[in-house]
């Protein structure tokens, strides 16, 4: 909660003029990673806690700009065996390159409403590569859980992971992996004293269950 208040105030301090920032809500934002596995199977991985900001002008979402950090420890395939090969440094090498970044450079408006294409740089596995992102603006609204206002959209990729240095068994494991993400962001600034304000709370539950479990004891 305290890495997601920091994220808030650094990002309003550099957003553009006109421009709303957001805050990527890590427990709302999440991907698939799907690979072909020798030509009989499609499988995929998921990962999540996903921390970034979001700078977004409805005038011009052209201008808009997002930054991401993607937690690599945070990957899930459902098969123990194959996460601890993720883990280790036959594949992302969880110790040297705990996480991977993305950040934007360049959007355009695409053919379809409400789609765009973002290109970037993703920073993986200590390789620095451009990559392009389809994106589907879903959602520009308040929240009706925490009367925030709030962006949500998907974004996917293809990658070849050879180009990352992770080009482990292909091509019996495809090089070719497609990612898709999903993703809500809430303004910046009452984000922030929302995640303080859940901090306070948390605080408080756990000073009262202290006392009453001192006033248990005597």
């Amino acid at each position: 909660m305290m890495r997601c208040f920091l994220a808030a105030a650094l990002a309003l301090a550099s957003a553009p003029l006109f421009a709303t920032t957001y805050i990527l809500e890590a427990r709302h934002t999440d991907g698939v990673i799907h690979w072909n596995h020798l030509g009989f199977a499609n499988l995929s991985a998921q990962f999540s806690q996903v921390q970034g900001t979001l700078t977004f002008d409805p005038a011009d979402p052209t201008k808009a700009s997002v930054a991401a950090t993607i937690p690599l420890t945070k990957i899930n395939t459902g098969v123990p065996d194959l996460d601890e090969d993720f883990r280790s440094d036959a594949f992302f090498d969880y110790a040297k390159f705990p996480s991977a970044t993305f950040r934007s450079t360049k959007i355009e408006k695409a053919a379809a409403a409400n789609h765009f294409t973002v290109s970037g740089e993703l920073n993986l596995h200590g390789v620095i590569k451009p990559v392009v992102l389809d994106v589907t603006l879903n959602k520009i609204g308040v929240n009706p859980r925490n009367q925030l206002p709030t962006i949500g959209f998907d974004a996917s990729t293809t990658l070849k992971r050879s180009d990352f240095g992770l080009g482990r068994f292909v091509p019996q494991v495809s090089d070719e992996v497609k990612i898709d993400i999903s993703a809500e962001a809430a303004e910046a600034e009452g984000y922030a004293k929302l995640i303080k304000k859940e901090a306070e709370q948390d605080a408080e539950a756990v000073i009262a269950q202290a006392q009453n479990a001192a006033n248990d004891k005597k």
